[in-house]
C-alpha cells in the first residue's frame, strides 16, 4: 500500500490529557520518538477535573499526614468498588504500584500536600489536599476494609486538574515530545494485514496565526465555562466547525511502532449517550467537546471490541456541608434512597436507576442550622453556590406531613421512613440504609426542610456525568482487542477511551489514577512494537 506521509514518529499519541501525557512520557523514556496529536491545546477533561488521584497502600503523602494504610486494605475496598471491570491480577498490580505512581508524578513536577481534611466532603476546599474521596467511611466501605484517606488532591487553587496536566506536559516537552495542536484525528490507517500504521487528521497546522489563536480561545471557552452553560458550548462548537472546514488540512501521520488512542469518553456525543445510556441524558456533560467518542469509534472501525458502554457515572453530591451526613435522603414515595455518607456517584446511580431520578434531603431545624453555619467554612465557591440554590428552592413545613405535601412526596411513606430511622437510633440497632451510627441523627423538631436533589436538566444545580465504557484492551499491555480476543497490531488505548479500573464504579480520583496507570502501560508497550510494524509494506520502508 503506497501512502504519502506528512509526519512520522515511532509512537503517535491521540489526545493529550492525563492518559496521553503519561503514555508520551513512558514511550519517550523507553527510547521512542513521540508525536502527540491534540484536537485543541491540551489537557482535555483531566485539566477540567478536580485533580484527584486515588492512591494508597502507604503513599509518601499518606505517611507524612499520619494516615495508616496498607495495600491489603486498599485492595479490599477497591475489590468492592471495581467489581469485574478488570481482573484481580490487574487490580492487585494497580494497588501495589500505587505508592510508586505518586512518586512518578512528583518526579514530573506534579505537586501534592499532606493536609488532611477533618470532615466528610465531596471535594475539599483549598486548605486540604488529602481526604476520603469515596465511600470508605460509609457502612458500604467499612464492611470490607478499614477507612483510609486516599484522595490525593493535586495542590492548586480551585479545581486543580491543570496542576496535574500542566506539569506532565511540561516534563514531556523537556524530554523532546512533539505536540501538534489543533489537529483532530479522524481515521486510523491500517495496512493490508489490519495493523495500525498511522493516523489521518484534519489539522489547522497551516492556518494563519490569528485563526489558530481565535480557535484556541473559543475551544477554551467551550470547555469551561461552556461545560456549565451548554448553549454557549453549542454555539462555539458551530463556529469551531466553520473554521475547521475553511482552514483544515488533511494530513497523514505515520507511526513506526504504534498508536495510543487516549481521546476521552463520549459524554459530549448526545447520539451515543442516547444509544447506550438514555437514562443519563438529563446530566451535565463532564468533559470537553473532544469527549465525543471519536477515539472509541476510530478504534472500532479498525476492528476493536467495546464493553461497558452503558456505564455512566452520575454525580449527585450532597456534601458539604458535612452535617448532611445526618440527613435522610428519600424519593417521591418517601422511601429511603441510600446511606447518605456514600460517594456522590453511588447516590446518583441509585436515584437514576432505582428512584426515577427523584430525591429530597430531609433535614430538621437543628440540622439545617448547623449546615448553614458549616457551608461558610467547609465549601468551595461552587459548592456554596449549589447549596444556596438548594436552600432557596427548598420547601418547609411545620410537620413532616405538611413538608411532604408541599414537595410532592407521599406523607405516609415519609412518616414511615422517619419513624424507622429514629427507632433504629433510639434502640441502638443498625440504620435501615447501613449508615454508621456516628453519622446518624434523629429527625426531631420542625420546621422540616426538604431540599430537592433530583436529577434533571438544570443550569443552577446540574448533575455532572461521564462515561466509563470503551474499547477492550489487554490488561498487561494496553493493546486494543478484537471481539475474537486478538490484539490489533500497533493499536493501544488508555484513559476513558478504554475499559479500565473505574469502568464499573467510580469514586473521585479513580479515573485520573487509571489514566496514569493505563497511559503509562500503553506508552511502554507501544514503544516496544517496532518489530511487528516494520513488517508493514509502506512507502519509504
Amino acid at each position: 500500500m503506497g501512502l504519502e506521509w506528512d509526519l512520522t514518529a515511532d509512537v503517535v499519541v491521540v489526545g493529550y490529557g492525563a492518559a496521553g501525557a503519561s503514555a508520551a512520557l513512558e514511550a519517550t523514556d523507553a527510547g521512542a520518538q513521540v508525536l502527540v496529536l491534540e484536537r485543541f491545546t491540551g489537557g482535555g477533561a483531566s485539566a477540567l477535573s478536580g485533580g484527584i488521584i486515588y492512591a494508597g497502600g502507604g503513599t509518601s503523602v499518606q505517611r507524612e499526614a499520619g494516615v495508616r494504610d496498607t495495600p491489603e486494605q486498599m485492595l479490599a475496598y477497591l475489590e468492592r468498588e471495581v467489581g469485574t471491570a478488570v481482573t484481580p491480577a490487574t487490580l492487585r498490580r494497580f494497588v501495589d504500584e500505587s505508592p510508586a505512581m505518586i512518586e512518578w508524578l512528583k518526579g514530573h513536577g506534579v505537586p501534592f500536600e499532606a493536609s488532611l481534611c477533618p470532615y466528610k466532603t465531596s471535594y475539599p476546599n483549598d486548605s486540604y489536599y488529602l481526604y476520603y474521596s469515596g465511600s470508605e467511611v460509609s457502612g458500604y466501605g467499612r464492611e470490607v476494609a478499614e477507612p483510609a484517606q486516599r484522595g490525593h488532591r493535586v495542590k492548586g487553587k480551585g479545581t486543580s486538574g491543570k496542576q496535574l496536566t500542566g506539569p506532565l506536559a511540561a516534563s514531556a516537552s523537556r524530554r523532546g515530545v512533539r505536540v501538534e495542536t489543533l489537529t483532530r484525528a479522524t481515521r486510523l490507517i491500517t495496512d493490508d494485514n489490519g495493523a495500525v500504521i498511522g493516523v489521518e487528521c484534519q489539522s489547522l497546522c497551516d492556518a494563519p496565526g490569528r485563526v489558530r489563536d481565535r480557535y484556541s480561545r473559543m475551544a477554551k471557552a467551550a470547555a469551561k465555562p461552556g461545560i456549565y452553560y451548554p448553549p454557549l458550548r453549542k454555539s462555539l462548537e458551530k463556529r469551531l466547525d466553520l473554521l475547521d472546514r475553511r482552514y483544515g488540512k488533511t494530513i497523514r501521520v505515520r507511526a513506526r511502532r504504534g498508536v495510543v488512542v487516549s481521546a476521552g469518553g463520549f459524554i459530549a456525543n448526545r447520539a451515543m449517550l442516547a444509544e447506550y445510556g438514555p437514562q443519563y441524558r438529563a446530566g451535565l456533560a463532564l468533559g470537553t467537546t473532544g469527549d465525543d467518542g471519536s477515539g472509541i469509534l476510530m478504534a472500532r472501525q479498525a476492528g476493536a471490541a467495546t464493553d461497558r458502554m452503558g456505564n455512566v457515572s452520575a454525580w449527585r453530591f450532597i456534601l458539604p456541608p458535612s452535617a448532611f451526613t445526618g440527613s435522610v435522603l428519600v424519593d417521591a414515595h418517601g422511601r429511603r434512597v441510600i446511606d447518605e455518607t456514600r460517594y456522590g456517584a453511588a447516590v446518583g446511580h441509585q436515584l437514576i436507576n432505582e428512584h426515577e431520578g427523584k430525591g429530597w434531603l430531609l433535614a430538621d431545624a437543628n440540622l439545617m442550622r448547623t449546615a448553614i453555619q458549616q457551608i461558610r467554612t467547609q465549601a468551595t465557591w461552587f459548592q456554596r453556590a449549589q447549596f444556596e440554590v438548594m436552600r432557596r428552592s427548598a420547601v418547609r413545613g411545620a410537620t413532616l406531613e405538611a413538608a411532604a405535601a408541599k414537595a410532592g412526596i407521599d406523607p405516609a411513606g415519609l412518616r414511615a421512613t422517619v419513624d424507622a430511622h429514629n427507632a433504629a437510633i433510639a434502640n441502638g440497632t443498625p440504620d435501615p440504609a447501613g449508615k454508621p451510627a456516628e453519622f446518624a441523627e434523629p429527625v426531631r423538631s420542625g420546621p422540616f426542610w426538604l431540599l430537592d436533589v433530583g436529577i434533571k436538566p438544570s443550569l443552577t444545580n446540574p448533575c455532572p456525568m461521564l462515561t466509563l465504557g470503551g474499547v477492550v484492551v489487554d490488561e498487561n499491555t494496553g493493546a486494543v482487542k478484537t471481539a475474537e480476543g486478538d490484539d490489533i497490531p500497533g493499536l493501544f488505548a488508555a484513559g476513558r477511551t478504554a475499559v479500565g479500573i473505574c469502568s464499573d464504579s467510580y469514586v473521585s480520583g479513580l479515573s485520573l489514577a487509571d489514566c496514569v496507570f493505563s497511559g503509562r502501560r500503553a506508552g511502554r508497550s507501544a514503544a516496544g512494537e517496532q518489530a511487528v510494524l516494520e513488517k508493514a509494506t509502506v512507502e519509504g520502508n
